[in-house]
């Protein structure tokens, strides 16, 4: 698999350089600083290719956008959409035309990916990522007061719920607060409680079928541009795979996933294969699901996660966790396999290293939640061995 890893830009605390020390090649990066709904211009594209290009000498090359953002009011079919998809069309005509064709996406409505701890403690000193079902349903329940939230919860979670809310302070509760808001790209503002709560009312009565039919009316606006463009439109599932306060989550499990890939059918409406996403929810085969959509698997993110029983997860190693990783990559690889053996140029799926625990010299850094260089180039080091091992054994035998 061609090696990637994610840089944010300008503002991103790791240096190019680094990266470059990673062993990672390609660059997955997006134009955070333009705001919803405008266009990509050629010249911006243009300038940060420049940029994670400038030194010749790393060899690296922006090879995934990640990413391109959907408009809040195209996933809510709101109003007169076509300008929006024209805005959407052109930017991808502008990518093709600098050389990058893979775009990864998200149609989660409103928040990106949500945690309650950016720094939940492992062992030896380091920090992970945590969803705890709890603490997002005291957020739900008691700081949001979102009506019909408690009656979603079972007896038991809920009064682990009001535990937790009656022992914080405002501190707990504004942490909370800003690690919830901390999924969200770029430099985009952040909701306090009021302002989650009254942009939460543009959803009222927007249903799971509303939104895939939004979904279903986007891909019909922009897909074929891409596929006339040569470009692989790839969406990235929900995480977690979960409704949110309320609202509705369509790319959580393979039922879901094959009404995108259905909706419009061409090589370029595909798949981001997100194994922590889709690992969140108990119900899913992650290799079983590459397995089934493999043929539509744009673009990888690598990770691992452990659940608990009532709903909550926490990043894992990279070959720990639920997910069976060696089989994801097993059926990846085949995959990879196939299509170098019908000819195509483009027969390697990028992948990157998804997420890492903080550790060494990552403590206290203060980069990107999820995002420290230590813990992402360990990942990234088990994966590339896998993919030797994997390759020894079977890609000669192929």
């Amino acid at each position: 698999m061609q090696e990637t890893w994610r840089w944010f830009g300008p503002a991103d605390k790791i240096a190019l350089a680094e990266i470059r020390q990673t062993g990672a090649r390609g660059i997955v990066n997006a134009l955070h600083e333009i705001p919803y709904g405008e266009v990509w211009t050629i010249e911006a594209i243009a300038a940060r290719q420049a940029l994670i290009e400038a030194d010749s000498s790393l060899g690296l090359a922006w090879r995934v956008v990640e990413s391109l953002p959907v408009h809040e009011r195209i996933k809510l079919g709101d109003g007169d959409l076509e300008p929006l998809f024209e805005t959407y069309r052109q930017s991808l005509r502008n990518l093709a035309a600098r050389g990058i064709h893979t775009v990864c996406y998200n149609f989660m409505p409103l928040l990106d990916w949500t945690r309650t701890e950016l720094a939940a403690p492992v062992a030896g000193g380091g920090t992970s990522l945590r969803f705890n079902m709890h603490e997002y349903a005291a957020f739900d329940v008691f700081m949001l007061e979102r009506p019909g939230a408690a009656d979603e919860l079972s007896r038991e979670l809920l009064d682990r719920t009001r535990a937790w809310f009656e022992e914080s302070n405002e501190a707990d509760r504004e942490r909370l607060l800003a690690t919830i808001m901390a999924g969200l790209p770029g430099a985009y503002a952040r909701y306090d409680v009021p302002g989650l709560r009254d942009i939460l009312k543009r959803y009222d009565g927007v249903t799971r079928d509303d939104v895939r039919a939004n979904f279903k009316r986007f891909l019909e606006a922009v897909i074929p541009t891409a596929e006339a463009a040569g470009m692989r439109l790839c969406v990235h599932p929900d995480d977690p795979p979960r409704p949110l306060f309320g609202l509705p989550r369509i790319v959580s499990d393979t039922e879901d996933i094959a009404f995108v890939i259905d909706a419009v059918p061409s090589p370029s409406n595909g798949l981001t294969l997100c194994s922590g996403s889709l690992g969140a929810n108990p119900v899913n085969d992650v290799p079983g699901i590459a397995q089934r959509f493999a043929d539509k698997i744009h673009f990888a993110h690598l990770r691992n996660v452990a659940k608990d029983s009532d709903g909550s997860f926490a990043e894992a190693d990279h070959l720990a966790g639920d997910t069976d990783m060696v089989a994801l990559v097993r059926v990846l690889m085949a995959e990879e396999r196939r299509r170098r053996s019908e000819g195509r140029a483009d027969w390697q799926i990028p992948m990157r290293p998804d997420h890492g625990h903080e550790l060494l010299s990552d403590i206290g850094r203060g980069t990107h939640p999820g995002y420290p260089v230590v813990g992402r180039m360990r990942g990234l080091a088990e994966l590339r061995g896998v993919m030797a091992t994997i390759e020894a054994l079977e890609g000669s035998a192929a």
